[in-house]
């Protein structure tokens, strides 16, 4: 099996008590989840059974505490975790409508995650396959960018598969928008790109859908998967278009949704190994997409990231 390792952010995700416009005469409170793209991936893939370790820094403070407790209370492996008193673990506050779509306010920067640099990382982290994955959250400040895009390349030329989901925050940018060439330039060191409907149309920019996939193809890039909410998956490659219907729920808290489709999906892909040519499998993929369609289903019917993430046992419950 193959091992995955996510790096970026691990944060608080401070969910709130109302739903939509529930009675503002009453207090509004908050409940600490752990949280962060990269992290919620890491988390995931534990939870099917695939060895996960989580890079990235945590502030030496009771938040950072919290979420390295809950890392690796899931079975993810925590060693390449650096600390550091020079920032504070982030948070972000989320509320949520009553269809459980969701809006953060983060606090971030100045925040621990951003300061995490080459030098940081664990000796040999690369000396055996492995699946890296990446969120363009860490491309908002240069320094941080740097990192991604370095380890990005390491992992590519040591044979890695190298996962993006875009995931784009744009309140996260200092400008509160995603620079569209940076993202870009991420996603094209990728073998396997994810990005919603929305985030394709904002990258693509006035570039025609089927030109702007075709470059990225063009670039390297071995599978695009795009999701749409509740809407069909579909996954183009060289030659290949998939179609996936996921199942119909009622949404509770979406936050870890996506993260637990690719998740699941990189899960399936580590299950059977990177060593050959799987993006040519189509019945593979077919049945990855499929199952990271019920495990994204699944997680937006529970509050929370780290918890709502499906197990091994969960995903037979679904399979079946």
């Amino acid at each position: 099996m193959t091992p995955l390792i996510a790096f970026g952010e691990a944060i608080v995700d401070m969910l709130s008590s109302r739903l939509g416009n529930d009675d503002q005469t009453e207090p509004e409170t908050f409940t600490p989840y752990a949280g962060g793209a990269p992290a919620n991936v890491a988390v995931a893939c534990a939870r099917l059974g695939v060895p996960s370790r989580f890079l990235g820094m945590l502030g030496a403070d009771h938040f950072g505490d919290f979420l390295a407790r809950e890392l690796a209370a899931h079975g993810v492996d925590t060693s390449g975790v650096a600390r550091t008193r020079e920032a504070r673990t982030a948070l972000a506050f989320v509320s949520r409508d009553v269809d459980g779509e969701r809006t953060f306010d983060f606090y971030r920067p100045p925040a621990a995650d951003l300061l995490y640099r080459v030098e940081h990382l664990p000796a040999g982290i690369f000396a055996s396959p492995a699946i890296l994955h990446l969120c363009s959250n860490s491309l908002t400040e240069v320094p941080i960018t740097e990192t991604t895009m370095r380890l990005a390349e390491m992992a590519g030329r040591a044979g890695c598969l190298v996962s993006v989901d875009a995931n784009l925050r744009h309140n996260l940018w200092h400008d509160g928008h995603a620079e569209i060439a940076r993202v870009t330039q991420l996603l094209d060191q990728a073998q396997l790109i994810k990005l919603s409907r929305d985030e394709l149309e904002y990258l693509r920019g006035d570039h025609p859908e089927d030109d702007w996939l075709a470059e990225r193809l063009a670039a390297g890039v071995r599978l695009i998967v795009i999701t749409d909410g509740a809407g069909n998956v579909e996954a183009r490659g060289v030659d290949l278009v998939l179609r996936v219907t996921p199942p119909r729920v009622k949404a509770v808290d979406t936050t870890a949704g996506g993260d637990a489709f690719i998740g699941a999906l990189l899960a399936m892909l580590a299950e059977d190994g990177i060593e050959d040519e799987w993006y040519r499998d189509e019945p593979r993929l077919q049945r990855a997409l499929e199952i990271a369609c019920h495990c994204g289903a699944h997680a937006v019917t529970r509050p929370g990231a780290y918890a709502a993430l499906p197990t091994r046992t969960d995903l037979e419950a679904l399979k079946g």
